[in-house]
């Protein structure tokens, strides 16, 4: 540039005449050359990033809010499948058995044939026969729940079988039958099934297939294990039964009658 501040002036190719100045020493140079790259590695650096991120943004928020989306769905189903209630055994659809080999109210005929109240929240009338397949346990009086409870409500519910608790009503001496209030409480120490409550003030049940009130021994303090098919034959009647493979043989087998 010219001294004077005026217009500079052309060179001999019409150029307008431009100052520079060369330094003597190029380690002088070395500032601005260290920008230069530092710049060119930022520019690199956003490069890479828009190349990353340039398929979701080429539809805006919509990507990402539906892997958002598929991703509290997956959350959510594995946490129900691990932590939520199982489904309870569907009522079957079989045909009770036409010609059984017994009488009903024994080993090998039907159960009998009346009714019985199914308890939830309040009170439902329920044909006796209906309540199948699976095992119904008769609770005698004075019974003080054991863990043969949970046992019988897990297993059954492992073969896709319902678990039914009733109370004896047969006062036996100085031991009173048990209460709806205490036969809820024995059905709430199972955790690996929901054993369903049956109300049978007639005796019906009690009458069939358990011992006569007072007996002496395990077989009138323990419960009384009636096994259904889904026929509705009463396959066997186990008094005081055991926790074991045998008894799960015996639940096991409902599901093939």
């Amino acid at each position: 540039m010219r001294p004077d501040g005026g217009d500079p002036e052309p060179d001999d190719y019409g150029l307008p005449r431009v100052d520079v100045v060369v330094p003597d020493d190029a380690r002088e140079l070395e500032r601005d050359v260290t920008a230069y790259h530092r710049e060119r590695r930022r520019r690199r650096r956003r490069a890479r990033v828009r190349r990353l991120y340039r398929p979701l943004t080429r539809f805006g928020v919509a990507i990402p809010i539906i892997a958002g989306a598929l991703l509290v769905a997956l959350l959510s189903g594995v946490l129900m499948t691990a932590f939520g209630p199982r489904p309870a055994p569907r009522p079957t659809s079989a045909q009770l058995a036409p010609r059984p080999t017994a009488s009903p109210g024994r080993v090998g005929g039907l159960l009998p044939d009346r009714r019985v109240d199914l308890v939830t929240a309040g009170r439902t009338s329920k044909p006796l026969r209906d309540v199948r397949p699976g095992v119904i346990a008769i609770v005698p009086p004075g019974y003080r729940c054991e863990a043969l409870v949970a046992e019988l409500a897990g297993r059954t519910q492992e073969y896709t079988l319902t678990f039914w608790l009733v109370a004896d009503p047969r006062p036996a001496g100085a031991r009173k039958p048990m209460s709806l209030k205490d036969l809820r409480a024995c059905a709430g120490t199972a955790h690996l099934g929901t054993p369903q409550i049956l109300e049978d003030r007639a005796a019906v049940l009690a009458g069939a297939y358990s011992p006569a009130p007072g007996t002496p021994g395990p077989t009138g303090t323990g419960l009384t294990a009636v096994f259904v098919q889904p026929d509705g034959v009463v396959t066997e009647v186990v008094r005081a039964p055991r926790s074991g493979p045998e008894l799960t043989g015996k639940i096991k087998g409902l599901g093939s009658g």
